[in-house]
């Protein structure tokens, strides 16, 4: 999918505004059922030992355990960087740690791909 300036800005909108309402249906539906999430949180939380997840069921196991968690969880959008067919979202993320997120989004719009970066 080629993404222009206004499709990564509406999409990062929407993206942001799924997780600051803790709605893990509307967060789910961004994602794509062929799907690659990589994140130390992964590891962090007792997911698994790769750091990666390859099922979106499984992703969903971990977002909702994510969130259960997190209950002040609340994300501010500080960059969008566009790429041809990736966006990285560079946002504050939980106990004010910076994170930057690079996702491929497939044909569909939806994201196929994820490398989360966290720091501190």
């Amino acid at each position: 999918m080629h993404l222009t300036e206004q499709i990564a800005q509406s999409f990062a909108a929407e993206w942001i505004d799924a997780w600051n309402r803790h709605d893990l249906t509307a967060i789910m539906e961004l994602y794509s059922n062929d799907i690659r999430f990589y994140s130390p949180y992964i590891i962090k939380l007792g997911m698994n030992e790769q750091g990666v997840i390859t099922r979106k069921d499984e992703l969903e196991k971990y977002f909702g355990k994510a969130l259960g968690i997190y209950t002040d969880l609340y994300f501010e959008l500080r960059k969008v960087l566009t790429g041809a067919d990736s966006v990285i979202l560079y946002y504050k993320s939980v106990s004010n740690r910076m994170a930057a997120e690079m996702m491929e989004l497939d044909e569909s719009g939806k994201i196929s791909l994820v490398k989360a970066h966290y720091h501190g």
